[in-house]
């Protein structure tokens, strides 16, 4: 896999430099998404705290290192955030999951737009395309609360975005970060983001590079799981005004993984992007923005089963591809007490494959096999009744077209439209004297079946997934969300709670998973959901500061009276940190329950469960010096103790590395890394 000259360079500057990473958490209000900065300690810590935030809302920045290795995907760094997982398939590329729940029912967009996978069993889940550390802030709203976005997440909608460069000025034309990292088993990342310009216009260059060789677990296994990738995105800014904002970007990415619980190995990840985003503030005394946007990306996945692989049987390799084309166009406007968010929306995407081998009865030419359209509207508003109380919610509605291809010779052509409304209300309350802060909200989502859950599955009567197209029922999810923050003197706590009904669940099932070409069967249950999330801090002096946080989902699938698969178990995180004006020192305690609800060969379109799950214990180290202005050193260490533990989401080793179909494969073992920061 080549890269371009210019990354490598822009990489060595940033070896060179090095780079500075934001001290700070930063948390929103959750109906304006504003930020209000806090000082933290340089390592992220994984609770939600700060003066506006009430659990609903959680804003974090990516240019900051965190515990474990900082990392390498949007997957990687979610992890981080109190109520997230992800199933790992080896070192790089897991597939998230929020408050046990997967793949679009999870809401993952960049810079307001959505780039999906191409892979029929998502080895490139849209998670894998994100490098965070390209990117401003990551911002998480937590439940079925917003509809600003196409066919709102029912668990969580995650926005990784890239903030209109601030203006410059001819004293100083330039801004950025640089940062290079190195760790065990050959990790080595580097990243550099610069923008150069003046009052007017801007150029912004982000490049970033990760690669890193197959790790060893704690008894000293190695586990397939090495990678490579890296990613050069580029912005062309023009601000002729205070309130005007005009941007064309493009951006390009490629990449190989390794995996350790598939069949096949990722050998392609290549992305191209092209997109165009405008801006326009205080039109008039009440139109107070207008905002439109328009994004093309081409994401052309490769996998095989010999290029990082011994393979003495059968070779096969796929390409799979996603054309896909979204627009937007939002106004905001200001009534005295009322804030209206309304627009227009669209998604379009092809998607189509092909297979070689050298069982020829096997192969296939490329030919698109799916195509997806779909039109929304919305509105979201902001009510003030009092100094003390505000009164959120929204509704919108979308019409989706799905078609799988004339020119598919396997199946018959299908078709499918759906026009699916969704909705929310939510109540927020703020008593400042008392340093609290609460909120409740009820949300209603109705999610299509999506491209996998159609395209990768198949019938329990036994008909292929290209013929499920009627036979899926659309999902519908009403959820109730509460939540609390309260702040005293020393003390923070916060909470956020959640109880929702969920009417024909599109539930996956591995009839024989030791088979890895079977085709999951899929159907509809209904199911009831319920958790939490929670955490506690405490300053026990000016220096030394903690905290606590807690996190549980539940789910059952209440027609056949099961638990629902793939549910990450009980787990808690102390964070303690000693902070001085030139270093800090900190430790990090996970401790992971047993997890003994579980749906034998139930799960999603990654994993299934194969039973219950051990608990373990893993405590990491880190510390941070402040060298000069703008330039910090972090060192750290993972599982010090070299602890040998699987995780409950993770997929079956692969059999060609010597697994059994019901055999997880390890984490990694003790890892040391190192990792320096500039600012400039």
């Amino acid at each position: 896999m080549s890269q371009p000259k210019f990354i490598l360079r822009s990489l060595a500057v940033a070896v060179a430099l090095a780079s500075n990473f934001a001290q700070a958490e930063e948390t929103t209000d959750q109906s304006s998404i504003t930020t209000d900065e806090i000082q933290l300690a340089p390592i992220v810590v994984t609770v939600v705290k700060g003066k506006k935030t009430n659990g609903l809302v959680v804003v974090a920045d990516p240019k900051q290192p965190i515990q474990p290795v900082p990392a390498t995907d949007g997957a990687d760094y979610l992890k981080s955030i109190v109520g997230f997982n992800a199933i790992s398939s080896g070192g790089t590329n897991g597939d998230v999951t929020f408050r046990g729940m997967f793949g679009s029912r999870i809401k993952m967009l960049t810079n307001g737009t959505e780039k999906l996978g191409a892979c029929p069993a998502r080895m490139d889940a849209p998670t894998s395309y994100i490098s965070p550390e390209t990117y401003d802030k990551i911002t998480v709203v937590k439940g079925p609360e917003t509809v600003l976005y196409p066919t709102p997440g029912s668990a969580a909608t995650v926005l990784f975005e890239r903030t209109p460069t601030k203006k410059l000025t001819s004293e100083k034309p330039y801004q950025g970060t640089a940062s290079v990292l190195v760790g065990s088993y050959g990790r080595l990342d580097q990243n550099f983001d610069g923008t150069l310009g003046d009052e007017t216009k801007y150029l912004r260059l982000t490049t970033s590079r990760s690669t890193s060789s197959s790790y060893k677990d704690g008894n000293g296994n190695k586990v397939p799981s090495a990678w490579e990738r890296w990613t050069a995105d580029m912005a062309m800014g023009w601000t002729p005004d205070d309130d005007t904002w005009l941007e064309l970007n493009a951006g390009t990415g490629d990449g190989y993984s390794e995996y350790a619980g598939r069949s096949m190995d990722g050998v392609q990840f290549k992305r191209q992007s092209l997109g165009f985003h405008a801006e326009k503030k205080n039109l008039t005394e009440h139109i107070k923005k207008i905002e439109a946007q328009i994004d093309y990306t081409d994401n052309d996945h490769v996998m095989d089963n010999y290029s990082y692989r011994s393979n003495a049987g059968v070779r096969s390799s796929m390409e799979l591809a996603r054309q896909t084309l979204n627009s937007r166009l939002a106004m905001t406007s200001e009534w005295g007490k009322l804030s209206v968010v309304s627009g227009v929306d669209s998604q379009h995407w092809n998607h189509g494959g092909d297979m070689k081998s050298t069982m020829m009865m096997m192969n296939k030419p490329y030919m698109r096999n799916m195509k997806y359209q779909s039109y929304g509207a919305f509105s979201e508003l902001t009510y003030h009744l009092n100094d003390s109380n505000q009164l959120v919610a929204g509704a919108r509605l979308d019409h989706v077209a799905m078609t799988t291809s004339k020119t598919n010779i396997i199946t018959n052509p299908s078709e499918r439209t759906e026009t699916v409304p969704s909705a929310f209300i939510r109540l927020e309350n703020s008593l400042p004297d008392s340093g609290i802060k609460n909120y409740v909200g009820l949300g209603y989502v109705e999610r299509v079946p999506d491209f996998w859950e159609l395209f990768s599955t198949k019938l329990a009567s036994g008909a292929y997934s290209i013929n499920n197209m009627d036979a899926v029922k659309t999902e519908k999810t009403t959820q109730l969300d509460i939540g609390s923050q309260w702040q005293q003197g020393k003390w923070n706590a916060w909470a956020s709670v959640y109880a929702g009904i969920v009417k024909d669940f599109i539930l996956i099932q591995y009839a024989n998973p030791s088979i890895s070409q079977s085709y999951p069967t899929v159907r509809n249950v209904d199911a009831t959901i319920a958790g939490a999330e929670t955490g506690l801090g405490y300053q026990f002096t000016p220096h030394i500061q903690t905290d606590l946080s807690v996190m549980y989902a539940w789910g059952e699938n209440t027609s056949d009276h099961t638990p629902l698969p793939q549910i990450a178990p009980l787990e808690a995180r102390l964070n303690l940190r000693y902070v001085q004006d030139r270093y800090t020192l900190g430790l990090l305690v996970r401790s992971v329950a047993e997890q003994n609800r579980y749906s034998l060969n139930q799960g999603n379109i990654v994993g299934y469960d194969m039973g219950a799950s051990k608990a373990f214990t893993t405590i990491a180290l880190n510390a941070t010096y402040h060298l000069t202005q703008g330039v910090d050193l972090s060192l750290g260490v993972d599982n010090l103790f070299n602890k040998a533990y699987a995780e409950h989401l993770n997929k079956a080793g692969a059999s060609a590395f010597g697994y059994a179909a019901n055999t997880q494969f390890d984490s990694i073992g003790r890892n040391y890394w190192a990792r320096m920061s500039f600012k400039f």
